[in-house]
């Protein structure tokens, strides 16, 4: 009996003695083997980032991205629609939608933490970047923003104010060309007209030969306002004008304005970075705002607006008061209360994404451009029409006129046609009507807006002229009804 008690008690001993080992084994895998494993990959993740943080220089190296690469990142796309109407929304990569999504989920995990500690450091990170890309002088020059109509809105709001302030006198103008969009002129019968302004609004004959019939109209309406004793406070240029699409000569336009006493130079350039080259010493505006979703790869809402340092003033105010109100107008944009504020965190990833193609930014540019021309000319060839304006006129979208038989007489049958086109063949394009010049007969009143992005093929550009001639072979114009269904 005692030896069978005594056995039993080592036994438990023992055991005990085993189980303790046991836990201390389990802790250990548990807390410190993932370290130990993962320390390498964490150590490299650390750098990784650091230097995704800042503008990565283009690559110098074969190892560019590749055709079946590009299509991946942009398979998400509908299939079965060849998608020529970039310039409108845009597009974001797959690699730069994960990333965004990583960012949503940061913010998630601990919102307080990220927006009220990181936020603003992250922000400023995006903002250099936009600084660099446009050649802003200094940082506190850009401020984040979510489009066009944000950016214009915080430029005109500051006029009704100079109006109501006296600063500005009843019948002071401001001058736009009759092509500025649609949302903009908005901003400025919102803003200007309703504070006492009057508008002068410079003809745009499309379609165009030369940048010198752009200049000669501006100028000619300048010195006629000059000459009435108007005073001009505000000129609204677009960079890359939406439809019909141009590339304006905007730094001769800045010049014009200078000499002739206009105060204010705002360049609406919606689709210019991404399509065309930007720097801000070069075109001296005062106010200068784009997207960085239609042409750069951004998901929707990443814009900016920059205010010269010699502009800026306390009078800018973003229009949404928050909390940063009176902090300056890039604290104040970059918050505007409890939102999602991942979109403006992926410029490092976009940089990123860029830099695999050859050349960076500027090799898509260029090759885009070409591309859109190439294409632009087969389609006119395959049509018997024209181009809108020579091909050192446009940026990455080109007009294109159509066969005078479609019969597209109106704004109407233009916007018939859209969807019309997309439900039938899928083809996503835009189409612009132009009337026609006083004594005009026979000429062409309609056009398509072709875009070309790094994702396009050749053969979206054929399915989009095989439908045209499907549609004039069939006897179709925009008189007769479109079935919408």
């Amino acid at each position: 009996m005692t030896r069978n008690a005594g056995s039993s008690t080592q036994e438990n001993h023992f055991g005990q003695l085993l189980r303790v080992m046991a836990e201390k084994i389990v802790i250990f895998c548990r807390y410190y083997v993932p370290i130990i494993v993962l320390l390498p990959y964490r150590t490299l993740q650390f750098f990784y980032q650091i230097k995704t943080q800042v503008p990565i220089e283009p690559k110098h190296s074969s190892s560019f991205i590749t055709d079946s690469e590009i299509q991946s990142e942009f398979a998400h796309h509908a299939p079965g629609v060849a998608m020529m109407n970039n310039g409108s929304f845009g597009c974001c990569p797959a690699s730069v939608i994960s990333a965004l999504h990583q960012w949503q989920l940061k913010m998630l995990r601990q919102p307080s933490h990220f927006l009220l500690n990181e936020l603003k450091n992250r922000i400023l990170e995006s903002r250099t970047i936009i600084k660099d890309l446009i050649n802003a002088e200094d940082v506190d020059e850009v401020s984040i923003v979510d489009n066009i109509s944000t950016a214009a809105a915080i430029v005109l709001q500051q006029t009704a104010w100079a109006f109501a302030e006296g600063k500005f006198n009843k019948g002071d103008a401001v001058i736009m060309f009759s092509c500025t969009y649609g949302a903009v002129k908005n901003s400025i019968e919102a803003y200007f007209s309703r504070a006492g302004g009057s508008v002068i609004e410079v003809p745009f004959n499309f379609p165009l030969n030369s940048n010198e019939e752009i200049i000669s109209e501006f100028r000619k309406a300048l010195e006629r306002e000059k000459g009435n004793g108007r005073r001009v406070r505000l000129a609204v240029i677009d960079h890359v004008t939406c439809v019909p699409t141009v590339v304006m000569p905007v730094k001769q336009l800045v010049k014009i304005c200078r000499e002739e006493g206009v105060e204010q130079v705002f360049i609406d350039a919606a689709h210019a970075v991404g399509s065309v080259d930007v720097d801000m010493q070069e075109i001296g505006a005062d106010f200068y705002a784009s997207t960085l979703y239609k042409w750069f790869f951004c998901p929707p809402v990443v814009s900016f607006l920059y205010c010269r340092k010699s502009a800026t003033h306390s009078d800018l105010h973003h229009p949404i008061v928050s909390h940063r109100y009176g902090n300056g107008l890039a604290e104040e944009s970059f918050w505007v209360g409890s939102r999602d504020y991942s979109p403006y965190l992926v410029l490092p990833s976009v940089m990123e994404f860029v830099n695999r193609f050859e050349g960076g930014l500027k090799g898509i540019i260029k090759m885009n451009h070409d591309a859109v021309v190439e294409m632009g000319k087969m389609l006119a060839e395959a049509w018997g029409t024209n181009l809108g304006c020579p091909p050192d006129m446009c940026a990455s979208m080109i007009m294109v006129g159509l066969p005078a038989c479609l019969g597209i007489s109106s704004d109407e049958d233009a916007t018939k046609l859209r969807p019309h086109l997309c439900d039938k063949f899928g083809v996503e394009v835009r189409i612009h009507y132009q009337a026609p010049k006083d004594g005009e007969v026979g000429s062409t009143t309609g056009y398509v807006r072709i875009c070309h992005q790094i994702y396009n093929k050749v053969d979206d550009y054929y399915k989009l002229r095989d439908a045209i001639n499907q549609l004039v072979r069939d006897g179709f114009t925009c008189a007769l009804e479109i079935n919408e269904a």
